[in-house]
Formats: structure tokens, C-alpha cells, sequence
């Protein structure tokens, strides 16, 4: 089958690298793609948004399944426009319809429905401009630190965790009155803080049936020993070793079970990944938050464990037959690390060349922001490559990702040496 991958960023290499694996492909396109997917697949210079193009790229290349990666055109309702339109219908599109793409793109939609369904979570109120004052109001009951939320899509980037009274209202003027995410933070949803380890599930749903993914745990934080700003994620580590049988029990009984029955019982059609982002308190879990689709970096380690024909599986999700699919995991540890840009999460310099990946032994590059320059690879992201690895436990594995990334060379380049250091 002819296959349509959108996104440019790490998790679409990696989906793109394991499509790729398929007997089950044809052809593959990817739209915009990257430098790495241009290795596996065909890229189409087209932005995931503008659905137009989409529908032309899928009707000229005869497209038999559109996969989502980012979350932008599934908030947007990507998915609705092609079940909507006759000439798109017949293409199924792996990811949820708007309705239920709420879930990450409004934090406060997301509270809601883990209210009305029970589904453990951080006491929380939403406030916007007119009720500020109420917002001050609702700090000042909070013990320290204080959380944060846009409640729209803000990149990764649009939750703060400050410890200071006076500087967390000043932050909420500054979401809500300066309009510090956009749009994104028209509303802000301000949460009771939880401590804890966290760490991300993955599940993918037919809408009746669902599998529960390899677990992983990354790295937001720019700096050392979690410091510094966050970013998009400086690396991951699957599995997670503190998620053992009986609390993942929890997780699926507490969680993900009062989830997909809630999606179905709030009719929220829903045919994709549901990326749950969970913090361990104590032996039990709470949910932070919910992404509709794969993260990133997490997807660099958690599809290079799945064994099975990834094509299979969309295909049984597509169908509403994924309880006919066993999933098969491979028992070793993944890690991946990102090598970013200087600068990065602030403002950084791109077109740099990059060079060693032809030095790479045992570990798989994926790429996240690279570009081909007339035959020579250079940055284009503040994420730009993530380096994974194999191992029978997580040191093992982070010690080959550290050994290649140390071939990897591009002016600026910046990674963090201590992964796992919680663990």
C-alpha cells in the first residue's frame, strides 16, 4: 500500500524508518519530511496543515492510509476533513478527529473529562483575562511550587513551575494579559503540584480495542540534572525501570481503561495513539497530561522495540480489529540522546554542516532538524539528531548512544551527558 506520513521532526524519521520495514509498503511520502526521511521515503514539500495540498498529494499518489505525527493538523481536524470529503473517504487517517484531539489541545478540556470519568489527576482551576484577580485569589491557597498551564498548543513549552508566590502571578499576568504563548494562553489552567518520578505511556486504540506500548521516560530540561528551561526533550530511555507489573496494573485499570471507555461513552471517535504523560506519587499514578499522538523523543526508542509489521498494525487499527494483533516487544533496553543546536530552546543558528554519521556503529540516527543543501547535510531545528541504541539495560545502551554522538560533529552542537541519572 501507498502510505502518507505527515511531519518533519524525529518521530517521523523514526515512523518513516519503521514503515519502511514493511512487506506491506509500496510507497512511501513523506510531507514536509526531513534530511533522514528523504533516505527512506519521498519527501513532498507540503505543510501538514494546509489540507488542500494534502488531498491533492493523497489523490495523485494514490494514497491508501494518511499517518499523523504531529498534533497541529489533528487539532485542526485533519482527520474529519478526509472522512468528511467523498473523495478522501476511503483513506483511513491514523490518528483521532478533532472532537477528540481536544484532549491535547486544551489542557482544560483535558481536566474535564478526567473529572467526569474518575481518571486520577492534579486538583486544578482554568482562568482567563477577566478572571485574573481570581487566579491571584486561587495561588494564594496553593502550597509552593506553583503549575502553570497554556491551555491551548504551545510547542512543549507552555507549562511553568515556579516556586515564588508574587514571580507565579506575575507569570499569570503575563500568559494571560501579555499573551506570553499566543493564543495558546488565552486560558490557563493552574494545577495543584504533584511529586513524583514521572514518565510517558503510550496506547494505540481502534476506538473499542487497545495495546499498551513499551513505556519511556525522557529529559525536558535543557541543563544537567533536569536545570534550565525546557525544551522538547533532550532524550529517552525505554523502558522505564521504576514501571513495574503492579503499577502499570494500576495504570491500566485506573487509567487507560476509564480513558478509551470514556472517549467511547463521550462519543470522541478516536483511531490512533494516546500519549499519556504520567507522574508516579508514591506507588500511585496520576495523569499530567494527554498528547494524541506519539511523543518525541520518546517514539526513538519506543517503535525501535516494537517487532511487529508496523503497517499490520495501522491496518487492524483502520479496520477496528487491533484485538487481533499481539504485540511483539524486544526485551532490550532503547536510549536515545538529541543533539541540539546552540541556543536552543532560545534562538539559535541553523545551516550548520554536520558531519561523522558515516563513523555511526551500532546505533541508529534519526533525524529531527536537518536539511540536504545541495548534497551536504546541514541544522535547520534546535532538535536536530537523536542517537539510539540497543542494550540489555539502560547504561549499556546510553553508553553506545554517548560513544556515536561522540563522531557526530556541527558548530554549536550541545547534548546532555548525564541521562538516567535518576534512574
Amino acid at each position: 500500500m501507498n502510505i502518507l506520513l505527515l511531519g518533519s521532526g524525529g518521530r517521523e524519521h523514526t515512523l518513516a524508518w519503521k514503515l519502511k520495514q514493511s512487506k506491506r509498503l509500496e510507497k512511501l511520502f513523506v510531507a514536509p519530511g526531513n534530511a533522514g526521511t528523504e533516505g527512506v521515503a519521498t519527501n513532498l514539500p507540503i505543510d501538514p496543515n494546509d489540507f488542500v495540498a494534502v488531498k491533492a498529494a493523497a489523490i495523485e499518489h494514490k494514497i491508501d492510509m494518511v499517518v499523523v505525527g504531529p498534533e497541529d493538523p489533528l487539532v485542526r481536524g485533519i482527520a474529519d476533513y478526509f472522512r468528511q470529503n467523498p473523495d478522501l473517504d476511503h483513506i483511513p487517517v491514523i490518528g483521532p478527529e478533532k472532537k477528540a484531539a481536544a484532549l491535547e489541545g486544551s489542557k482544560d478540556f483535558a481536566k474535564q473529562f478526567m473529572m467526569r470519568h474518575g481518571i486520577p489527576t492534579a486538583a486544578y482551576r482554568s482562568f482567563t483575562a477577566e478572571t485574573l484577580q481570581e487566579g491571584f485569589n486561587f495561588l494564594g491557597t496553593l502550597n509552593p511550587p506553583y503549575v502553570l498551564k497554556a491551555d491551548g498548543l504551545a510547542a512543549g513549552k507552555g507549562v511553568v513551575i515556579l516556586d515564588n508566590l508574587d514571580e507565579a502571578r506575575a507569570e499569570l499576568s503575563r500568559m494571560l494579559l501579555d499573551s506570553k504563548f499566543g493564543e495558546a494562553s488565552t486560558t490557563v489552567v493552574i494545577e495543584e503540584f504533584l511529586s513524583g518520578i514521572e514518565l510517558s505511556c503510550f496506547v494505540l486504540t481502534d476506538g473499542d480495542h487497545f495495546k499498551i506500548l513499551p513505556t519511556a521516560k525522557d529529559y525536558k530540561r535543557i541543563g544537567e540534572g533536569d536545570t534550565g528551561l525546557n525544551t522538547g526533550g533532550m532524550g529517552a530511555i525505554s523502558p522505564v525501570p521504576f514501571a513495574d507489573g503492579p503499577f502499570m496494573e494500576k495504570v491500566k485499570e485506573r487509567i487507560i481503561l476509564p480513558t478509551v471507555i470514556g472517549l467511547k461513552k463521550d462519543q470522541l471517535p478516536y483511531k490512533g495513539f494516546i500519549f499519556i504523560g504520567l507522574i508516579k506519587v508514591g506507588e500511585d499514578p496520576y495523569v499530567i497530561e494527554y498528547n494524541v499522538r506519539l511523543g518525541d523523543p520518546e517514539t526513538e526508542v519506543v517503535l525501535p522495540r516494537i517487532q511487529n509489521d508496523l503497517v499490520e498494525v495501522f491496518e487492524a487499527v483502520a479496520k477496528g480489529e487491533l484485538d487481533r494483533i499481539h504485540l511483539e516487544i524486544d526485551r532490550r533496553c532503547a536510549v536515545t540522546v538529541m543533539a541540539v543546536s546552540g541556543g536552543y530552546p532560545g534562538s539559535y543558528a541553523k545551516g550548520k554542516e554536520i558531519i561523522g554519521l558515516e563513523d555511526v556503529r551500532d546505533s541508529v540516527v534519526f533525524h529531527a532538524g536537518t536539511r540536504n543543501e545541495k548534497g551536504t547535510l546541514v541544522t535547520k531545528g534546535g532538535r536536530v539528531l537523536a542517537v539510539t541504541s540497543y542494550g540489555e539495560d539502560f547504561r549499556k545502551a546510553l553508553k553506545d548512544s554517548y560513544r556515536n554522538m561522540e563522531k557526530i560533529r556541527f558548530d554549536g552542537m550541545y547534548y546532555r551527558k548525564d541521562l538516567g541519572f535518576d534512574l
